[in-house]
């Protein structure tokens, strides 16, 4: 019976493992779904709408090839619409059934061009009246991108989970026709749960089966062990010679008395085998159970190798059941351990309904100012003012014109520091979905402690161009950072005439400036906190360091000098706060005049290097003015707050040096 449930166990495990084996391999589907986009005519660009790649559920790959340098970017849909506004470019979108839908769309000049009316539709074109080729535009580098990727003849794009309201650009380099072998693929589920335990299972009944079939062989090789047989013939008998016997043998016989019938020495006689063989000669009679002994222990030794080998039949059972357990993916098992979602924070800004989008993302702003410190390293080391052009416009290019210039006349000047980028610690971008956007940035250093963080705005004019830093400021060391939004959210930007705040930002410029001039007396001084009247202060000082040089020079009888501290036609950059309040950044310039009292007399320079090196002259008979700009941001509170308009950061620049003439 042991053999036919071994039989059974076998039977069943290999069912079981062949099962197992079978859901990977040949029962196993394919492991994703891929659709190819066609393309019909050609254009520069292919806009990939993000629906198209969630058309299916997982993660998203898109495979590009072509011959060339192909590059891809993934952006807001509304953003890569407005940059592909004056292009020709090819939209792909899906429609409710699953299927691609690909539409061209034509540039607007293109349009024009096809409209003709009268009889100037059926003239023959001339060559004055063909259209110029452009040259196209490059999408590489471009701020709008939330990323962006390129290869040679293949990219890739793995792992993508767009949400809504993002899409894909594809191209070359905006001159060339996009490549047009794109397909899209999503990740099927090709886990078999059942595939592991089968194998198991059968690995487990194959085990039984054998210890069945060994322990089948054990009972059968017992089952021929000795069997008990009858007697055999008995010898012939004869009289007894009575008179032979000894004197108490032969009276108890003469007397009728019964004999008592000797015992075997040993109760396993009786289950002996008889077994007729011939007498043993007398001699080697004391040797019966020495053999019997040997024979014995020979039988023991014989059975040690016998149950060694059972038992090593175990052990390539245990090794192939492990092997087909350790073979096994997590695919190929039940996820019974299923985690839990852990609980988010709710935050505790809420988004109005009609909230536009922030302009940047947090880390598509820290890679925009990371390009933007590498760009104006290289600028700054080369002095190319062309280069940091493209990075830098308004006050913070003005400074950086004066700089590259005195650097160029005088050697020893010092390169402006890099705007630090490793601990980017607050991102307010505006949340708007117009041009143009201002982001505001928060920069430390997170490895040297004697840089000072920078604040800065940047600001992107249109679709077509990059951010560029306006102001740039150094954070004092005890300002406190007003509560601001998340980068998520982002705020919004407020106009130079809102009553909402305790002062218009309009109006900052001036009320620090007239507390600079006058000091106490200024109406404006109460409400300006102790940072914003040291920063005052200081500049007083300088002031009154310029008058007492010129006494010590002996040139205050024949010369006087002036200051006039003063807005500067930029407009200020407005950002609400958490608190209703605004972060307000101006700029301001300090004039610094020194004329003649007498038609006789010069101002000569002397050693001043840098009026030197922008005027190219060493004297004047009418005086010289010097032009110092102030970048500042303040934290304004809202109107009616008891608090006080705080300095957050400040910077200082020469920026001109000018004869009167």
């Amino acid at each position: 019976m042991r053999f036919v449930w071994a039989v059974v166990a076998f039977v069943l495990a290999a069912a079981l493992i062949g099962a197992g084996i079978a859901q990977r391999t040949i029962f196993m589907g394919p492991e994703s779904v891929q659709e190819k986009v066609q393309i019909e005519e050609p254009a520069p660009f292919i806009l990939i709408d993000g629906d198209v790649l969630r058309a299916h559920p997982g993660e998203q790959t898109l495979l590009i090839r072509g011959d060339g340098n192909i590059f891809s970017a993934y952006g807001r849909t509304a953003d890569m619409e407005a940059w592909l506004a004056d292009s020709d470019y090819n939209q792909v979108t899906v429609d409710d059934d699953g299927s691609f839908q690909v539409e061209h769309v034509a540039a607007p000049e293109a349009e024009d061009d096809a409209v003709d009316s009268g009889d100037a539709a059926s003239e023959e074109p001339t060559a004055e009246d063909e259209p110029d080729t452009t040259t196209g535009r490059n999408p590489a580098g471009s701020d709008l991108w939330l990323n962006s990727f390129s290869d040679t003849d293949s990219l890739s794009l793995d792992n993508l989970r767009l949400t809504e309201g993002v899409s894909v650009l594809v191209a070359y380099d905006g001159t060339e026709d996009a490549p047009d072998d794109i397909v899209a693929s999503w990740p099927l589920d090709t886990s078999t749960p059942a595939a592991g335990p089968l194998m198991v299972g059968g690995g487990l009944l194959l085990l039984v089966g054998l210890i069945l079939y060994v322990l089948g062989i054990r009972h059968q090789r017992r089952g021929r062990g000795p069997r008990r047989k009858g007697p055999g013939p008995l010898p012939v008998t004869e009289p007894i010679d009575v008179a032979s016997l000894p004197p108490g043998e032969r009276a108890a016989i003469e007397s009728g008395a019964p004999q008592a019938k000797p015992q075997a020495a040993d109760d396993d006689v009786q289950d002996a085998e008889i077994v007729d063989e011939p007498a043993a000669p007398a001699g080697e009679k004391t040797d019966e159970k020495t053999d019997e002994k040997t024979e014995g222990t020979s039988t023991m030794k014989a059975a040690d190798p016998a149950r060694r080998r059972r038992r090593l039949l175990v052990v390539p059972i245990l090794g192939l059941t492990a092997v087909l357990a350790a073979g096994c993916s997590s695919d190929s098992w039940p996820q019974l351990g299923a985690p839990e979602a852990t609980p988010s924070p709710t935050p505790t800004v809420i988004a109005p309904e009609n909230q536009k989008p922030p302009a940047v993302t947090e880390g598509q702003a820290e890679r925009i100012l990371g390009e933007i410190s590498t760009t104006l390293v290289e600028a700054d080391t080369n002095r190319d003012l062309d280069l940091a052009k493209t990075r830098l416009d308004g006050p913070a290019l003005t400074a950086r014109t004066t700089d590259y210039a005195l650097r160029t006349a005088i050697a020893d000047s010092p390169v402006p520091a890099a705007i630090p980028t490793d601990d980017v610690e607050v991102v307010l971008p505006e949340a708007t979905d117009r041009w143009p956007r201002t982001t505001l940035l928060l920069s430390k250093s997170a490895d040297d402690e004697t840089v000072p963080p920078v604040l800065l705005t940047m600001t992107q004019q249109d679709p077509w161009s990059n951010y560029k830093v306006t102001n740039i400021a150094e954070m004092s060391a005890d300002a406190v950072f007003p509560d601001v939004a998340a980068a998520w959210l982002g705020t919004a930007l407020v106009p130079d005439d809102s009553a909402f705040l305790s002062i218009a930002p309009g109006e900052l410029a001036a009320a620090f400036a007239d507390v600079v001039d006058t000091g106490e007396t200024s109406a404006s001084n109460a409400l300006f906190d102790d940072l914003s009247q040291k920063l005052a202060t200081s500049i007083r000082d300088s002031r009154q360091t310029v008058v007492q040089n010129l006494i010590d020079n002996g040139a205050a009888e024949t010369s006087e000098v002036s200051f006039d501290m003063a807005p500067t036609d930029t407009p200020a950059v407005s950002m609400t706060t958490l608190d209703s309040g605004a972060i307000v950044g101006i700029t301001l310039t300090d004039a610094e005049t020194v004329k003649p009292t007498s038609a006789d007399a010069v101002i000569r320079f002397g050693d001043n290097a840098k009026a030197n090196a922008l005027t190219g002259v060493s004297e004047s008979a009418k005086g010289v003015v010097t032009t110092y700009e102030f970048q500042l941001f303040f934290s304004v509170p809202a109107q009616g707050s008891t608090e006080q308009i705080k300095l957050l950061a400040s910077r200082q620049d020469l920026v001109s040096v000018e004869v009167i003439k």
